[in-house]
Parts: C-alpha cells; sequence; structure tokens
C-alpha cells in the first residue's frame, strides 16, 4: 500500500510566560507529520530551531519539497542526506521510527537496543527580573533537579537567592549564550561553591573559541554550539559534554550516533529539547537511555498535553499506559 504523508501546525500555551535569555515563550509551535501505510500512522512533532531560522515555515516548505521521495518509501539511513540537519529531518524520522514500531511490532526503544526505564529529568526556573521571584519558582518546583535559566544580570545573585529556598536541590544553569567570557570567568568559582553541577552554553555560539584550553572549575557543556555531528570535532575541544537536541540534529537516528560518537571522545551526554509536547518527548526518552542528565519537563510547562502523555512522578519521566509514540502497538 502507498505511503501517504500528512502535516499541519499546531500551537500549545504555556502556563506562564517562559523566558531565557533574548526571548519568551508564550506557546510552543510545532509541525506535527503523519506517515500512513498498511493501516499504521507514524507521527512526528517538531518545532525547528528558531536561533538558525529553522522555524515552522521553512519546516512546511522542506517537508512538502520532498513528499514525492516520502511517499516513496524512503527509508531513515536515506533520510539523512535527503533533508540537512533540522526540525524536517526530525519530523520525518521520528514518523519512521513510529511506523517501523508498529509495523514491526517492537518497540522503538527496543529498536535502538534499550528499555523504556524511567529517567529523571530537570525542571526548569525560567528567568524574572528578581532573583527572589525566580528563588520564589524554585521553592514551588516539584523536582529536586533543577535547571535555572541565566543571562547576564546578576547570575551569582539568582543562585545565592535559589540555594537559600532550595538547600536541596541540586542545580544546573543554563546561560543561552547570555555570557562574556570574561563573566564566565569571574562568575564560575562562586556557581562552583552554590552546589551547581555544570554551565550550559555561556558564551554565543561562534563566539566560543577561547574556551579552547579553559581549564573551567565546574563543566561547561555545548548546546547551539553543537548542532549535530558534523560540529561534534570543535565542540570537543571547548566543552566537557553536549547537549543532543533532536530538532537540532535532525532526529533520533542521528542524535543515537552523535551519543555514539561523544561518548568515544569522553564527553558527557545531556538530552534536551526545544519545548513541546510529550509526543515530541518520546523520542528523546528513548535517547535518555544513554545520557547523564536528562531536560525533557516542557510537557509541565505546558497548560495542556496531549492525552496519554508522559507521567512525572519524583522527578521521573515516565510513559504513560495510553501513550501514542513509538510503543510497537499498531491499535493506537
Amino acid at each position: 500500500m502507498k505511503r501517504i504523508l500528512s502535516f499541519h501546525v499546531e500551537q500549545w500555551a504555556t502556563l506562564q510566560p517562559f523566558r531565557i535569555t533574548g526571548r519568551t515563550f508564550e506557546t510552543f509551535d510545532c509541525v506535527v507529520a503523519g506517515l500512513a501505510e498498511n493501516g499504521n500512522v507514524g507521527r512526528g512533532e517538531a518545532l525547528g530551531v528558531y536561533y538558525t531560522d529553522d522555524q515552522l515555515p521553512a519546516i512546511a516548505a522542506q517537508l512538502e519539497s520532498v513528499r514525492a521521495e516520502i511517499q516513496g518509501g524512503i527509508g531513515r539511513e536515506a533520510l539523512q542526506s535527503l533533508l540537512k540537519p533540522g526540525g524536517a529531518r526530525h519530523c520525518i524520522d521520528m514518523a519512521l521510527w513510529d511506523l517501523e514500531s508498529r509495523l514491526s511490532g517492537k518497540s522503538a526503544w527496543a529498536l535502538a537496543g534499550t528499555t523504556a526505564a524511567p529517567v529523571e529529568t530537570v525542571y526548569t526556573i525560567g528567568l524574572e527580573r528578581e532573583p527572589e521571584a525566580m528563588a520564589e519558582k524554585a521553592a514551588r518546583a516539584p523536582h529536586p533537579l533543577l535547571k535555572v535559566k541565566l543571562d547576564g544580570d546578576r547570575p551569582v545573585e539568582r543562585i545565592e537567592a535559589i540555594r537559600k529556598r532550595r538547600p536541596d536541590a541540586r542545580l544546573t544553569v543554563d546561560a543561552n549564550q547570555g555570557w562574556s567570557f570574561e563573566q564566565l570567568r569571574e562568575v564560575a568559582v562562586p556557581l562552583r561553591k552554590l552546589g551547581v553541577v555544570f554551565i550550559e552554553q555561556p558564551l554565543p555560539r561562534g563566539e566560543d573559541a577561547a574556551l579552547e584550553g579553559y581549564e573551567a572549575p565546574l563543566p561547561l557543556c555545548a548546546d547551539e554550539s553543537c548542532l549535530h555531528l558534523g560540529e561534534l570535532e570543535e565542540a570537543s575541544r571547548r566543552y566537557r559534554m553536549i547537549n543532543i537536541k533532536l530538532d537540532k540534529c535532525g532526529g533520533l537516528t542521528e542524535g543515537l550516533a552523535l551519543a555514539k560518537a561523544a561518548r568515544a571522545k569522553n564527553l558527557g551526554l545531556m538530552v534536551g529539547c526545544m519545548g513541546g509536547t510529550s509526543l515530541s518527548m518520546a523520542p528523546a526518552h528513548v535517547l535518555a537511555q544513554f545520557c547523564d542528565f536528562v531536560d525533557l519537563d516542557s510537557p509541565l510547562l505546558l497548560k495542556n498535553d496531549r492525552l496519554g502523555g508522559f507521567n512525572y512522578r519524583s522527578g521521573q519521566a515516565i510513559i504513560g499506559p495510553d501513550f501514542c509514540w513509538g510503543t510497537g502497538d499498531s491499535t493506537t
């Protein structure tokens, strides 16, 4: 039976404005694709990468441009050369994993050589104007592993305020390219003393060459500075960890290859997301089985999530009993 591609745009509202360096999200907008074949439908959800202009119109245009190849039966490996890394490739790669799972009766986790074990995710504390407002959010956070969004404004004071309210918490910080090298050197030791585990993306993408040879007092993690496998070599000279996001690298197929290559370089691994519903979290949960840190809390930041979405208990992300992706069930 012929394979049929369909896709549409969805918008999911956040509980409250979610702020990071230079950007505020009030919705997470995504493209949702379906691949129908032999009575089964594999699904993918992609948000793209805003800071590379890989946004929904571009994703939709890319999907339309390769409709014939996708409907002609292209597989995951051939897809890697058909589309460049980014949201469009991720969307179809994800749908192909789901479709293969349904056709084979094997879960996506089993196809990747792992199991769907619960993972501990961070809970993200977005930027607020004053440190105490962030401390209040941290005090109400349901999980003890927190990822704190920072910019160049009083980063140490913000962590101090949070630490006072949450002495029990394990803290990571994400500057989202918001610091200079001089500020990084100034704040790294105080942050380590406050118990911060690592710093994610302190410097702007393309402006972090100064990190080569820098002996940071705590691990630095590349996010925007390592989009895909082709950027790993340079990132490995500047960072001790990388944050793999499937929208960045173009899907779980490359995400798994990137994780393997990073491990070969003795780098720590984190899996993250660009936002989205539990559908977006599902393939990242496969990759999470191979990672040291997990940032898949986006559904907790939404007003609503998909039915049968992830359960979050005691800091763990757990697949719900009615989950709709990659479970090897052809009936959902």
